[in-house]
């Protein structure tokens, strides 16, 4: 038994209909007409020496055959688009895409963007604000930036951020919470993004490290971190902030951080891209970069106790 494999055309004639079954739908896919489409599958079923679909009336089905193919046919063709996109961004370091999460976006990157794009003016960068999981394989991304405890298994991941939280008000509320022991007066603002880590950074543990006693359970709630650092911006409350996110806030004084105690997470913010492309020239200038902003939010840890989150669990 022969291994050539029948001409590429019929596998991907194959690999559409198999996926979308229909021959219709997958030559307007392949803009082909049906005709065309069904021509190349008879090709290959002659090559295989049987058939791959049963026709139907109005539809057709996979065959034992064609069951057996289709994946294969799948996987093949999903890895040669994956490969062909490789290459292709091989030739092109004018665009950079970097994908992270909404809150480090809207708080971090954005507002940073001018000083990248005055740097690197060869350089246009495009946002995906997403925090769903990246194949660097499958999406058009080169760079994503993640908060978590990290199993970058196969890929470059550097560590960026050491995450720590601390109170944080409007300067106009700080005049009237001086102390630790005054937050129990106030409204508190919930951060529910890091609710899932084993050894939480949220109010009750922060209570417990300062060796006070305040009401925890209450206050508004939200999903999200840049929210809740904009709800207390607006004088909702009083925020356990992620500095990393604040730090523009605590530059502009918007927000005030007057307590010494920090959290520290369990958690932090790595640079991943694909093992290898770290070399790149566009992918090494916004790492770079990237460490060289980092040192700005450093100048806040000057004065405060710190205290690991893990060490409370």
């Amino acid at each position: 038994m022969s291994d050539r494999l029948p001409p590429l055309t019929a596998l991907r004639a194959f690999e559409a209909a198999a996926r979308h079954m229909s021959f219709a739908r997958a030559a307007a896919e392949l803009n082909v007409t049906p005709a065309a489409l069904s021509y190349q599958i008879k090709s290959l079923e002659a090559d295989l020496g049987q058939p791959v679909f049963r026709r139907l009336n109005r539809a057709v089905e996979l065959t034992e055959a064609g069951r057996c193919l289709a994946p294969g046919a799948r996987d093949a063709f999903e890895t040669l688009s994956a490969a062909w996109r490789s290459t292709k961004k091989l030739n092109d370091s004018s665009v950079l895409t970097v994908t992270a999460g909404p809150a480090f976006t809207s708080k971090w990157l954005a507002p940073r963007m001018y000083e990248f794009a005055q740097a690197h003016k060869e350089i246009e960068l495009r946002f995906l604000a997403t925090l769903r999981l990246i194949d660097f394989n499958r999406d058009e991304v080169d760079v994503a930036i993640r908060f978590g405890l990290g199993n970058d298994k196969g890929v470059y991941a550097r560590p960026l951020i050491k995450e720590w939280v601390t109170p944080m008000m409007t300067p106009e509320m700080a005049k009237e919470i001086t102390t630790p022991e005054k937050l129990a007066n106030a409204t508190l603002v919930h951060d529910d993004s890091v609710n899932f880590f084993k050894a939480p950074t949220d109010w009750t543990a922060w209570a417990t490290a300062q060796g006070i006693a305040i009401d925890t359970e209450h206050g508004p709630r939200f999903s999200q971190a840049d929210h809740a650092i904009d709800a207390a911006i607006a004088g909702a409350g009083v925020v356990l902030g992620r500095v990393s996110l604040a730090t523009r806030a605590l530059e502009s004084r918007r927000l005030v951080a007057p307590f010494e105690l920090g959290l520290i997470s369990e958690a932090q913010f790595r640079f991943i891209c694909p093992l290898g492309n770290e070399k790149r020239p566009h992918i090494a200038a916004f790492e770079a970069w990237v460490m060289d902003e980092i040192k700005t939010s450093t100048k806040f840890v000057d004065g405060r106790r710190l205290v690991d989150a893990r060490d409370l669990v």
